[in-house]
């Protein structure tokens, strides 16, 4: 008896199973769709973030370089939204303020940003992007520690090409003239936004909204 009632009980999930309407093609496109542009979407929240912070600026007397927030939505991009889309973010932002939109530090905007002293840092943003989600993509299941190592990596990159686009655009400046100016006045502040940024981005998963 105990068999035959398994039996049944069998045959009516299997029935109830065929019951169950599959998905419409319309239905696993649409899905597909939205499963594809929700990077997207992040891409151009975290872009417009960039924007939104690049008013405040406090300028320092003896370089053209600024202390801004900027680098700290960079960081968090390329954490939170892997190489590829991280960089994504920063190429919209870079491209909008060259198209004329008031978006970079201070209410900049145009080509002329980026031929500037400072334009190397503007380069940066979505090459150093790119390299912290690759670094952490290297750890299945990165620790704290392992956004900031992958943050330090992103920030020498920005300090590098922040620094060698001065040495080329400005005639005369030395190597000393651009690490007084350019990198060491810069050091702490960007340490203390590398550990807030790893922080978020430790904290705040994006990347389970994005599959």
């Amino acid at each position: 008896m105990a068999k035959r009632t398994t039996r049944k009980t069998s045959k009516k999930a299997i029935k109830s199973d065929k019951n169950i309407p599959e998905k419409s093609v319309e239905t696993k496109t649409a899905e597909k769709t939205s499963s594809n542009l929700k990077p997207l979407v992040f891409a151009a929240l975290f872009a417009a973030l960039t924007a939104a912070v690049s008013p405040l600026k406090i300028p320092l007397g003896f370089t053209p370089v600024p202390i801004t927030l900027q680098t700290l939505v960079v960081l968090m991009s390329g954490a939170m939204l892997g190489p590829t889309y991280g960089a994504l973010a920063m190429i919209l932002y870079v491209v909008v303020g060259i198209l004329g939109l008031p978006v970079f530090a201070g209410g900049g905007s145009g080509i002329g940003a980026i031929l500037g002293p400072t334009g190397g840092y503007l380069i940066s943003y979505f090459i150093a992007a790119f390299a912290i989600g690759k670094t952490l993509q290297l750890r299945k299941q990165p620790k704290y520690i392992d956004y900031v190592f992958a943050m330090v990596v992103g920030t020498v990159i920005i300090y590098l090409l922040g620094a060698g686009w001065a040495l080329v655009v400005v005639p005369g400046l030395t190597l000393l003239a651009v690490l007084t100016g350019w990198v060491l006045p810069f050091i702490i502040g960007d340490t203390i936004k590398l550990l807030i940024a790893a922080y978020i981005a430790k904290a705040v998963n994006i990347k389970r909204y994005l599959k």
